[in-house]
């Protein structure tokens, strides 16, 4: 059963107390991000103890949103997965070989970061920092080997994130050995922020086709549609779910277009006080600012 709302944030209210709410929205191409810069976001309260289940309660209270946050806690993630090179567009960029079958990863859940907060990077992945601009999937309901058919009973919405990657330790030889190193590069605490709302696939469907894009310091370095996958949502989530358990609250990365700072002649990786905005039409847009400590 999909969930009793539409959309769904994790705010802090007028009264300084987070809640998760439904936004009150008037039309599909305004976001929650906009109408917060526009100090006009409210809500309505949502109640009960699982987000997911058609027991949550959308209440009739309204409440002023202040701040955003992830749309989830850390507590309500239990994992993160990623699937790399899933763009035909990024493919031909880099000049990789297509993957015959989604390549899979996982971020641990201390990369969980809010959709506004600043990202700390330690010194250790201050050099070759890279953006990546991600529809993300919620999964409402957990399941396992999920056929493609069935894969909409699954999914409670898509999210936007930024897959922050360090690529000295993905991709250097020197770092990284002889076989490419995913999880520790793209793994560190707060390198997957995501927000700044959860849009139900009620809305947006099975295979949604949204643009994307990612500016930093407000020019634009990544421009793409979800019609550019390799693999799209329900090959996605029925691949992975081939013996393996995905619980309900599980985002999963569905890749990054062409543009990635790694693929210019000359690379343009993120720098201390750079201002990483990514937007996905009809979802929204996050803003973090790199922080290097």
């Amino acid at each position: 059963m999909a969930p009793v709302w539409t959309r769904l944030i994790r705010f802090v209210g007028a009264d300084n107390n987070v809640y998760q709410g439904e936004p009150i929205i008037s039309s599909p191409e305004i976001t929650v991000d906009k109408l917060l810069d526009e100090d006009s976001l409210e809500a309505k309260i949502i109640t009960g103890d699982d987000v997911f289940s058609s027991e949550a309660v959308v209440t009739d209270e309204i409440i002023k949103v202040t701040k955003l946050l992830a749309p989830l806690s850390k507590e309500q993630v239990p994992i993160i997965k990623c699937i790399g090179l899933n763009y035909k567009g990024l493919i031909a960029e880099g000049g990789h070989v297509t993957p015959p079958y989604p390549s899979v990863f996982i971020k641990p859940t201390h990369s969980h970061a809010d959709a506004f907060e600043d990202i700390p990077i330690i010194k250790l992945a201050q050099d070759s920092l890279d953006y990546e601009v991600e529809l993300t999937i919620v999964i409402g309901k957990t399941g396992k080997d999920i056929p493609i058919s069935q894969v909409g009973e699954y999914i409670a919405g898509y999210t936007v994130a930024n897959d922050l990657s360090c690529r000295k330790w993905q991709m250097d030889p020197s770092f990284a050995g002889g076989v490419r190193q995913w999880c520790f590069s793209k793994g560190f605490d707060k390198f997957g922020p995501f927000g700044p709302a959860i849009v139900s696939s009620k809305l947006l469907g099975d295979r949604p086709s949204l643009n994307l894009e990612t500016k930093v310091n407000n020019e634009v370095r990544q421009s793409s549609n979800t019609s550019d996958l390799l693999f799209h949502v329900p090959e996605i989530i029925s691949f992975i779910s081939q013996g393996t358990t995905l619980e309900k609250g599980t985002i999963i990365m569905t890749g990054t277009p062409k543009g990635v700072a790694m693929s210019q002649k000359v690379p343009r990786y993120l720098e201390d006080g750079d201002i990483v905005d990514v937007e996905i039409e009809n979802i929204g847009k996050i803003s973090n600012k790199m922080v290097f400590i």
